[in-house]
């Protein structure tokens, strides 16, 4: 139990260094959404637009630069819709293009308050009971699942390669899984500490590959907040439909103390 708790503390302070980053989800000071007229827009070089394929942006006399290059001319970005973003330094902050549907821009300014006044993440006390064993389950073909935001009207569409299986309590629950960024896959669930204990509109679980014969560990205790749980900024999925726990997973990652500030 000793090893399990400093394992989990590990995480822990690895997951808070990370959300610490000056230019990660706590720098976000902006959100704006580009249009088909080149804009400029406060506080930031150059113009920015969208059209039905790609956002463009124009130096207009500023300096900006993309992957280390300076930007001398009009830069055409292509994104894949709900996919990685990619960032064009601004001086001190770094400009964020990432497409929803359409294109947006952020931007991330590690002078932002949140950065220097984040205090950590609570999070429920780990144990060992939370770790629970599972059965993933393949589709024959990969699935598009469309799933609804945090964004009212906005949707996101990912790649669902199969479901996972497991039970507790003597019932049995299905969660559909989406393709994690460093292998393995993504759970985006509610159960019902949502919106009591817990963020009210999803958790995130990450669960590794599974073994020769599909089994995959769901350790809750490494259940995480979407970047929207921090910051109003963000264009956050919501679960698919099913993966609403009907009982209370108390572990993993609590309210966070940014929501105060963004009740208000």
């Amino acid at each position: 139990m000793a090893d399990f708790a400093e394992q989990w503390q590990e995480w822990k302070a690895q997951r808070e260094r990370d959300l610490a980053d000056p230019y990660g989800w706590l720098a976000l000071v902006s959100l704006d959404w580009l249009t088909d007229q080149p804009t400029a827009y406060q506080g930031l070089p150059g113009l920015w637009w969208q059209d039905a394929e790609a956002a463009y942006v124009d130096p207009n006399g500023g300096e900006l630069s993309h992957d280390g290059e300076a930007i001398t001319g009009v830069k055409r970005i292509e994104l894949v819709n709900s996919g990685a973003g990619t960032r064009v330094r601004a001086g001190d902050v770094e400009v964020e293009i990432a497409r929803r549907r359409d294109y947006l821009i952020r931007v991330h300014d590690p002078k932002a308050d949140a950065v220097g006044g984040f205090r950590g993440v609570p999070a429920y006390d780990p144990k060992s009971e939370w770790v629970l064993s599972g059965v993933y389950e393949p589709f024959d073909e990969a699935r598009p699942t469309t799933v609804g935001a945090v964004v009212a009207g906005l949707t996101h569409v990912y790649t669902s390669p199969g479901i996972v299986r497991f039970t507790y309590n003597g019932a049995e629950h299905t969660l559909t899984a989406f393709n994690g960024k460093q292998g393995g896959f993504s759970i985006l669930f509610t159960d019902a500490t949502s919106g009591v204990t817990t963020y009210a509109a999803n958790r995130s679980l990450a669960v590794a590959e599974p073994d020769e014969n599909g089994t995959v560990v769901l350790d809750f205790n490494r259940a995480v907040n979407l970047p929207c749980a921090f910051t109003a900024f963000a264009t956050c999925p919501l679960p698919p439909a099913g993966n609403n726990l009907p009982f209370a997973v108390e572990a993993g990652e609590l309210i966070p103390f940014e929501q105060e500030a963004l009740a208000h």
